[in-house]
Formats: structure tokens, sequence, C-alpha cells
């Protein structure tokens, strides 16, 4: 059987024997028992987050099992209790289930109903757990300075690398990624990572601005300028001063246009339409885009001398497939989010839900992703959290990943996943994963994993 010895439960009664015979019952089936005489020792003991279960006697000397549920309820609400009942005493179980009991049992009963009912809380409890875990390092990830990218692979450790050094210099940026691929996050990563990250930061979609109108949304305009222009407008470069003006889908401004902004980027300057006083601008400038602008250029599509201008840094952003390794972290991430602001579960992900993570194409990417875990949370209770239902319908395939390195991919994202969660703590690992401490180091060295890196980042 499955070793279990990490998971303690609570067994507080007067009478030595059930005490005993119980105690033995679930060490025989894995657990760890920690026997008590009375409610006030085990309240003595009982510490925060305590990871297994309380077994208690309704009836004994004292505290009795009831005001004993009150308390812990009121120290830990999420932590499962199972009274044990009188035989026939339906009242007070009903009672008790009121009160919030994960269960009851009423004497005599058998060794198995003990063992099942202990498995069920202690499932529960672990879920509880990794819940809180999830929200408290959500809550930390919310107070640090700028979006925090996810990820272990080492094309987002380069990625990071890259954000940290370039949000420190002034200059201008180019992100090139697919759709949904994150290029906004980089750009807000940048700039609240920067000296300007108390300033504004004026997102722009440069393929969703109507063109007869992205001139004067963008420099702004003069009453009078034209018709309708009834009064004074402040464009969003001049709005931006002293921030960062990011500039998605660059390559659908109109030609027109690209001359104005090349003149911008050169001059640090903007007029209004209809004025000729220049607005002097202390502005960086992230302009973003899905296709090869160089390519744009040489085509005739794309002003060549404002692409040169635009290419003093440009910053890779690399699609999702191309980082498999950091789906299932980035699933979890999206759907602790998705659950801290609904209020919802956040089941934590079981093997089957990995290997349907893995083997998607994600042509959407993080977008994508972060769509199908919200409706994980919302939506999959539905489907007993089953991944696979909810991707029922989107295409999948493991792109041109053959079968053995699909089979690797998915091992070392179980053991990320369960070093995630032990933080780093190799005897919870192996429990966890039912591997003997000597082939998980085997595994670790071939994945070049190391349990002392999720051990620091577990870290406050």
């Amino acid at each position: 059987m499955h070793d279990q010895a990490a998971t303690p439960v609570m067994i507080i009664d007067d009478e030595p024997h059930l005490r005993i015979t119980a105690g033995q019952t679930l060490e025989l089936a894995g657990y760890a028992p920690e026997p008590h005489a009375s409610a006030e020792a085990a309240l003595e003991s009982l510490a925060p987050d305590f990871p297994g279960v309380v077994v208690s006697d309704i009836r004994m000397p004292g505290m009795d099992g009831m005001a004993l549920l009150r308390e812990v309820r009121n120290r830990d609400p999420d932590l499962p209790v199972i009274l044990i009942t009188g035989h026939g005493d339906i009242s007070t179980a009903v009672e008790a289930m009121r009160e919030g009991a994960w269960d009851f049992l009423e004497k005599p009963f058998a060794g198995e109903r003990l063992v099942e009912v202990v498995r069920r809380g202690v499932e529960k409890r672990r879920l509880s757990l990794e819940n809180r875990r999830l929200k408290a390092e959500l809550e930390a990830q919310q107070n640090a300075p700028g979006p925090r990218m996810v990820g272990r692979t080492e094309a987002m450790q380069r990625l990071g690398a890259m954000v940290q050094r370039i949000s420190q210099v002034e200059t201008d940026v180019l992100l090139f990624g697919e759709t949904g691929s994150g290029k906004d996050l980089v750009a807000r990563a940048i700039h609240e990572r920067s000296q300007r990250g108390g300033h504004p930061f004026v997102a722009i979609n440069c393929g969703a601005v109507p063109e007869s109108t992205i001139e004067s949304e963008l420099f702004g305009h003069e009453k009078g300028a034209f018709t309708g222009a009834v009064e004074r407008r402040i464009g969003k470069f001049e709005y931006a001063n002293g921030g960062t003006v990011f500039l998605d889908e660059i390559e659908s401004m109109p030609l027109s246009l690209q001359v104005k902004l090349l003149r911008v980027l050169q001059e640090r300057s903007v007029e209004r339409l209809g004025s000729n006083t220049p607005v002097p601008l202390d502005i960086r400038v992230i302009a973003a885009t899905k296709v090869d602008l160089k390519s744009a250029a040489e085509e005739g599509s794309f002003r060549e001398d404002l692409y040169y201008r635009l290419n003093v840094v440009t910053l890779p952003i690399p699609a999702l497939r191309e980082r498999r390794e950091d789906i299932p972290l980035l699933f979890q991430h999206f759907a602790v989010v998705a659950a801290n602001r609904s209020g919802l579960e956040c089941p934590p992900l079981d093997a089957a839900g990995v290997s349907a993570l893995l083997a998607h194409d994600w042509p959407g990417n993080v977008r994508e992703l972060r769509n199908l875990a919200e409706r994980y949370v919302l939506l999959g209770a539905a489907s007993d959290y089953r991944l696979d239902a909810l991707l029922e319908g989107v295409e999948s395939d493991s792109g041109d990943l053959a079968l053995p390195q699909q089979v690797e991919l998915f091992e070392k994202s179980l053991i990320s996943q369960a070093l995630t969660r032990q933080r780093g703590r190799i005897t919870d690992v192996c429990e966890q994963l039912g591997l003997p401490r000597k082939t998980l180091y085997d595994k670790l060295r071939k994945y070049g994993l190391k349990a002392e890196d999720y051990r620091q980042s577990a870290e406050p």
C-alpha cells in the first residue's frame, strides 16, 4: 500500500482500548496515529496547518466532542473532524454534521469504515492546504513589483533575465511573438520594474483603432483641428509622459502614420493635430508584433527606417509549445487566480490532467491556457474536473515530439509538479509519486532538476 506515514491522525477518546484499537487499524493502513485521552490535551498539541484529520469521541469528561469540534473549526474551518457517536444516537450525529463535522462513526464501527472515512478526510485536507498555499503564493506575487512571468524552462529563465536587464536601461524595445504569447505581460513587466514604474503605462492596439481616428488617438488634437473637434484632446503619447507607451500589433499601423511615429521616436516630441507647437516627451516606447517586420519592410508593408529605429533591442517571446514543461505550472497559476477571484475551489492537477495539457498544441498560447484554467475553475465540477472533457472539440496533438520524448516530458512535468507542491522535500515527493528515493534521485539527475531550487522558490 502507498506509504502515508507522514500523515498524522489525532485519535481522542477517554477509553484506552478504543485509542489502541483505532490506532493499530490506522497504523496498519499507513497513517501515523496520535492518541490523546482528552480534548484539552489534543488542542494543546494541534499545530496550525495540521496536515491530517481529527477523530474524536463525542461523550468525554471535561470538554466533549461537540465543544472540541467548535474550537477546531474556530481555529481552522478546513480541518476535517470525524466524531464518534453512541449506537442509535442519530440526533447527536445530525447536530454534529450541522455544526460542521466532516463525518461521523457510529459505535461499534468496522476498521474498514474508519480507514475509508479517514482517507477521504485526509484527501480533503490535502486539497485545502494546497489551495491555501497557492493562494498565499498568489498574494505574495501580487505584492511583488511587476507581473510575474511563470516558468522554469530555460527559455523563460532567459526571458526573465532579459526583462530585468532591459528594465534598468532607457531604450525602446520591440517584442516579437505569436498571438496570445504574453507580449502585453512582458511589456508591463519591463515598465513596472523600471524607474518609470510609478508613471502611466499606456497600451494601444494599433490593429483595433480605426485608421480615421488613430492619429488623433496617438498625438491628440486642438479645438477646431477638424470637423467634430469641439475641444482640445491630449493624445496617448502626451498622456504617457514620464511613463511607457505600448504599441501592440504595430505591423497594423498605416504607412502614413509610421512616418510621424518615426519622427516622435527620433525627436521625443509630439505635435497635436492643428498645432505647430511641439510638446516634449519623456517616454519609453515598447512595440509588439506577431510578424517578421524585416520581411514586412522588404515587401513594402512596413517602413524600413522605422523597423531599424525599433530594432535597437528585440525580445523574442517563446510560444507555449516551445516551453511545454511550463504548461502545468502556468495552468495551476491561472487556476489559482480564477479561484481567488471567484471564491471557488481549485483542485490540483492529477496525472490525467497533466497528460491532457501536454498533448494539446496551444495555438492560442498563454491566452488559450488561461481561458482553459478559468473554465476548469468555473465549470470543471460538472465534468469532475476532467481536462480532456473541457478540451473536447479542441484539436490536440503533441507537435513534432516522438513518443519517447512525450513520455519523458510527461514524467519530468509530474516530478516538477510534485517538487513544487512539496517545496523540494524529497521524502514527501517520494511519498506522493510512490518512488523509491534512489529512483527519484536518478530521475532528478536525468532531467536536470534540483530539489534546492524548489525550496528556494518557496521561501517568503
